[in-house]
Order: C-alpha cells, then sequence, then structure tokens
C-alpha cells in the first residue's frame, strides 16, 4: 500500500485535476491561441503509459533505491545515469517547489473565500509555504509508511472533495453546459506541443514507487502494479476534469479565467462555502505532492551520497527510523526557498505554477526518455531482451524526445528561458560524468552497485513473471 501511496500522491490527482488544465486553457499561459484540452491531455497520457510500459520489465527485476538513475545505470552505463539522476532531481524538486506554491496559495485563497481578513497575504503565504515544508519533512523522517499512509488519506479525501464539487456544480449551478468547445482545436501545433509538457506535470511522479524498492513489500509485485496503473486511472480523471474545466472557464467571465485560483473564483460565485472547501482539498493534495516528490527526489540523492558521486553526508540514515533523514534535511530549504521568493518578488502565482511545472516536467522527461532508452540494454545484460523490448524503449525514446524537441523549438523561439535552464543542467550534468570519469573513475564505476537485488526481495516478492 505505502507504494501506491507514493504513486497516487506524487501525481497529486486532485491537485491536478484542478490547477493543470486551468494552465493550459487558453488566456491563461498560451494567450487566445491555447490547444485543446482534451487532445492535449490525451496526448499526453498515451506518452505516459508508453513510459510505464517501459519501466515497468525493470522494476519487475530489480528493487531499485533511487528508481531512474539505477535503471539507466544498468542499462546505458553509469555516465548517463549521472544524467538521468540528476534530470530526475531536476523534476521531483521542480514539481514540489511548485506544490508548495500552490499550498499557499490555495490556503490564502481558502481565507479570503471565508471572509477572513489578511492584512498582507504575501507574508500570510509565506508563513504557509514554511509550515508546510516544516510538517513535510517531519513525516518524511519519521519514515516512508508514516508519510505514505498520511498522504494517500489526504489525496482521497481531497479528489472525492472536488469529484463531489464539481458534480453539485454542473447538476445544479452551470447556466448552461455546452459540449461543443471540448472538440474545437485551432490547429496550432505549437502550442499544443507546450501544452502537452504542461499537462506531462499532471502524470509526472508516477514513476516514484521505483525509488521504494529497497523499502517496498514485494516489490517485483507492488511496484510493477502501481507503474501500470497509476497513469492510466489518473488519465481517465484528467480527461474527465479538461473536459468539466473546458466547458467551465469557456462560460466563465475574463476575469476569472486570468486568476491565480480560477476553479475555486468560479465556485465562489455560486458559493464561498465550496469555494473554500474546493481550496482546503487542492491545498492538501498539492502538499501530499510536496511530500511524495520530495521523498523520491531524497532517496536519489541518499543513493549518489552512498556511493560517492554526492556528498557523503547525504547518504547516511536517520539512526532510529533509517529513512534519509540527511539528504531531506539538505533538500528541503532549497525547496522552500523558491516559491518563497516568488512570493516576495511579487510574481503572478499562476504564472510563477506555469514556469515551475513545465521546468520540472523538462526534467521528468529527460529522465524517461533515457530509461525508456535503457529498456532493451537492460533486458539484454541479463539474456531476456526480445524484439518487442527494442521496439518498444525506441519508439518510446523517440517519441519523448521528438514532443521535448519541438517544445522546446517553440519556447526558445517565443524567448523563453525555461529550455535554457533545463540544458544548463544536462550540460553540467555531462560535464560532472566527464570529470568522475578522468578524475574520480572509481566513484563512477560504484554507480548503480548499491542498487544491487537482495536475496530477500526475491523471497518476498516470489519468481518473477
Amino acid at each position: 500500500m505505502p507504494v501506491f501511496a507514493q504513486a497516487v500522491a506524487a501525481v497529486a490527482p486532485a491537485g491536478a485535476m484542478a490547477v493543470i488544465p486551468a494552465l493550459v486553457f487558453p488566456s491563461l499561459v498560451f494567450g487566445s491561441t491555447g490547444p485543446n484540452l482534451v487532445l492535449t491531455f490525451g496526448a499526453a497520457m498515451a506518452v505516459m503509459v508508453l513510459v510505464s510500459f517501459c519501466l515497468r520489465p525493470m522494476a519487475k527485476r530489480m528493487a531499485a533505491v533511487s528508481g531512474l538513475y539505477s535503471y539507466t545505470a544498468k542499462g546505458l552505463g553509469q555516465r548517463t545515469a549521472i544524467t538521468a539522476g540528476w534530470s530526475a532531481m531536476f523534476g521531483y524538486g521542480l514539481v514540489a517547489m511548485a506544490s508548495l506554491l500552490a499550498v499557499g496559495t490555495y490556503v490564502v485563497q481558502l481565507l479570503i473565500n471565508l471572509g477572513v481578513p489578511l492584512a498582507d497575504p504575501k507574508v500570510f503565504t509565506v508563513l504557509v509555504i514554511l509550515a508546510a515544508a516544516g510538517a513535510a519533512c517531519f513525516l518524511m523522517v519519521r519514515g516512508i509508511r508514516i508519510s505514505a499512509w498520511s498522504t494517500l488519506l489526504i489525496e482521497s479525501i481531497a479528489i472525492g472533495v472536488l469529484a463531489a464539487l464539481m458534480i453539485v456544480y454542473f447538476a445544479f449551478y452551470a447556466p448552461k453546459v455546452s459540449l461543443g468547445s471540448v472538440f474545437v482545436w485551432n490547429g496550432n501545433f505549437d502550442s499544443l506541443w507546450i501544452g502537452i509538457v504542461v499537462a506531462v506535470s499532471a502524470f509526472v511522479g508516477f514513476e516514484s514507487p521505483t525509488t521504494l524498492g529497497g523499502e517496498a513489500y514485494k516489490p517485483f509485485v507492488s511496484v510493477p502494479r502501481a507503474l501500470t496503473w497509476t497513469p492510466i486511472v489518473t488519465g481517465v480523471l484528467y480527461l474527465l476534469a479538461a473536459t468539466a474545466q473546458d466547458v467551465a472557464l469557456n462560460e466563465a467571465p475574463l476575469n476569472i479565467k486570468a486568476s491565480s485560483t480560477p476553479l475555486s473564483d468560479l465556485f465562489s460565485q455560486t458559493s464561498p462555502v465550496f469555494a473554500a472547501v474546493l481550496d482546503l482539498g487542492i491545498a492538501a493534495s498539492w502538499f501530499a505532492c510536496a511530500i511524495a516528490s520530495v521523498n523520491a527526489l531524497a532517496r536519489i540523492f541518499f543513493c549518489m551520497g552512498r556511493e560517492g558521486v554526492a556528498p557523503r553526508i547525504v547518504g547516511r540514515t536517520h539512526p532510529a527510523f533509517r529513512t534519509p533523514s540527511m539528504a531531506i534535511m539538505v533538500i528541503m530549504p532549497v525547496v522552500a526557498i523558491v516559491p518563497i521568493a516568488v512570493i516576495i518578488s511579487g510574481a503572478s502565482p499562476v504564472q510563477g505554477l506555469a514556469n515551475l511545472f513545465t521546468l520540472g516536467a523538462y526534467g521528468y522527461l529527460g529522465a524517461y526518455i533515457l530509461a525508456s532508452a535503457s529498456l532493451p540494454f537492460f533486458l539484454r545484460r541479463i539474456g531476456e531482451d526480445t524484439y518487442a523490448s527494442w521496439i518498444l524503449g525506441a519508439a518510446t525514446s523517440l517519441t519523448l524526445g521528438a514532443v521535448v524537441w519541438m517544445a522546446a523549438t517553440v519556447s526558445i523561439h517565443t524567448g523563453n528561458l525555461q529550455t535554457v535552464i533545463y540544458g544548463g543542467v544536462l550540460l553540467a550534468s555531462v560535464l560532472y560524468a566527464m570529470f568522475l570519469r578522468l578524475r574520480l573513475p572509481e566513484r563512477l564505476a560504484s554507480v548503480g552497485i548499491y542498487d544491487e537485488t537482495r536475496e530477500l526481495d526475491l523471497f518476498h516478492a516470489g519468481p518473477v513473471p
């Protein structure tokens, strides 16, 4: 159950259902030429299902602490694994930052909907972010089971609240529902590519159970199941949410479309109490996502510390709880300071969320490309590669590469620095891997050793199908 809870919390379906479609919606981020919501989320879902098909065979054969990083090390070698690990950590970190920003934004909106006077909303938002970061840190240090059960409970309640409120709204309060806009597309491929990257950020984290291989019960069964079903189930939820929000936001006034919390503002027109309940569910969902994202990030960082390719201090565990406490303590201040900086700078929360989620999606997609390409090489090492594995690995990595390339091209042409920032991270990872190869080859050679399969894993998991 903690494995499934980690997957659900990292994806944060309730929060993503409420926030990500609004970021893709025309006039919020893309202007009036935004992509079709259903088409965009459908394409993102198809891409993520392909990735899950690539990761599942590796998860059946290796119980890893660092997920994609270790899979890539076994398939494409240690130097490529460094880039995959950096890219994955970049993605987890950016999504965790965006999650804390969403928590602060929606808690403040909750109080506004309840009529609570706030002398300075910015200061209160910063305090909420700090409190959420502290609570998340406490839960993660205490152990994966406590944090996983907490996040699963939070996420389940949030999904139920969001679904109930949307049903009530469309059943009783929507003035006139027209599905015409749902199937309309303006043919703008430029916005579609960027839209897919933003939509992918609603799915990213579904692979995070691969970082729990060393702590999960029956990892060769539970992890592959979570990888298979999480993108499918959440994808269906997102398609329903995208359809509903496409209809609702098309009918909404311009000030609601441009709001940092458009769905909440839409509900507040009918009932501020309903809107406040919605805000609470969304904030809780993103809090769970922050926990799950940092949990996954910390385990990759911890593994690198154990191998000596990151500071060895982050490879230490808590003496009582046996969690990667040092890695968590190092990461959390960095994760918290960025959303605080966004608030203090006076930047629009919606633009901050869009930038952080998009940057995070680039990080995930880069790691997915390398991990998917690793599949046939991983299987060949153990004599189990097939024509199907080579075709699947090649098709998935090429599809992901095409999405990233087209989105990056559009982004650069529009003067956006997101691709440049992510490109800098990739370049730094390559240079670092070269440095390790030339100066510290014994450390580079240790990459992937920490995640060797144990006899205990095989005993609990039973035979690998």
